[in-house]
């Protein structure tokens, strides 16, 4: 019998209790590309519950695809509906009024950092039109994520960690550390070299022996637990980081201790 606390909640089908978890990558609502069951703030909840995830930080899947005010408008409220439980990225589109929406969202309790999804705004991360984004985010100290997908023209991890070059104030979360297995080990690298780029691990491809590499290079305060629910469900994502090969202080910091830390919050 197992005395790890983690792997025992697990095996016995109980919420994860003793250690501070913050799904650091997760979407609200709908998306145009392929069917979630039930892609709500209140079916959000219902999960987070059930896995003893303390806070969630999302954004609106509107406001990646197709209207980021609204969209920001839809986070807005979830955050409102579930105060303390689920906070909000401020997606930025460099095609829609960037600088309105960081002027409109600044002092929303809620919102606590940025999101920027190159591949679906078809725009270079390296591009002038994220420069205000940029700025906001050196100013203020909240976070940015990024998608990323290794081989990208727009979103490569090469580019993000160019802009963390220009912007070294800013704090910016590798979104799926490149996404495709043949990139993992050059997000690492990256990551080594600028250290203000943090490597979020939520994807399909991703694995626990990914994770403790990834740990081993950069320390666990470098690397963040996301889920990309409800496109990728919950429990399977948190899972790679409770059966990794990593001791208890360590997945503790992965799973809620890094993001927190980030977000300048106390325990």
């Amino acid at each position: 019998m197992t005395t790890d606390p983690l792997v025992s909640a697990v095996h016995a089908r109980t919420p994860l209790s003793g250690v501070d978890v913050i799904d650091a990558h997760a979407h609200l609502g709908p998306y145009s590309l392929f069917f979630t069951p039930d892609p709500s703030a209140d079916a959000m909840v219902r999960v987070m519950d059930r896995c003893g995830v303390r806070r969630t930080i999302l954004s609106a899947t509107m406001a990646i695809e197709l209207d980021a005010r609204r969209g920001n408008e839809q986070t807005a409220e979830a955050t409102e509906r579930h105060p303390g439980r689920l906070c909000g990225y401020v997606v930025v589109n460099p095609h829609q009024d960037p600088a309105a929406e960081l002027s409109r969202w600044a002092t929303h309790p809620g919102m606590v950092g940025l999101k920027l999804h190159p591949s679906l705004h078809h725009y270079p991360v390296t591009g002038p039109r994220y420069a205000d984004a940029w700025a906001y985010a050196e100013e203020t100290g909240r976070p940015v994520l990024v998608h990323t997908w290794t081989g990208s023209d727009v979103d490569d991890p090469e580019q993000v960690a160019e802009v963390a070059r220009r912007y070294p104030k800013a704090k910016v979360l590798l979104g799926h550390s490149g996404a495709r297995p043949d990139g993992f080990a050059r997000a690492i690298e990256l990551a080594a070299t600028h250290p203000n780029l943090y490597l979020e691990i939520c994807g399909s491809h991703f694995t626990g022996r990914w994770l403790t590499r990834m740990v081993a290079a950069l320390g666990a305060h470098r690397v963040i637990y996301g889920s990309d629910f409800p496109f990728i469900d919950l429990r399977y994502s948190i899972g790679r980081v409770v059966f990794a090969e990593l001791d208890l202080a360590d997945r503790a910091t992965v799973l809620g201790g890094a993001i927190r830390t980030l977000l300048e919050e106390k325990s």
